[in-house]
């Protein structure tokens, strides 16, 4: 069963034509992530992981 979801582009992803953005979802505990062009491989995360990589990313690039 597929279970609908409020798919959110980033704004890093820019305009154009939509195929190759990333989107994100939240349900419940969980943030679901994809790219645009394929659409059903999803990786699944919490928040706190989620941000934990995001900080760890944004301090690499210093």
């Amino acid at each position: 069963m597929t279970t609908l979801r409020n798919w959110q582009k980033s704004s890093f992803s820019g305009s154009g034509d939509g195929n190759t953005c990333v989107e994100l979802a939240a349900t419940g505990p969980q943030i679901h992530l994809r790219e645009s062009d394929t659409p059903t491989k999803e990786l699944r995360t919490t928040p706190n992981a989620l941000s934990h990589l995001l900080r760890t990313l944004k301090a690499s690039q210093r």
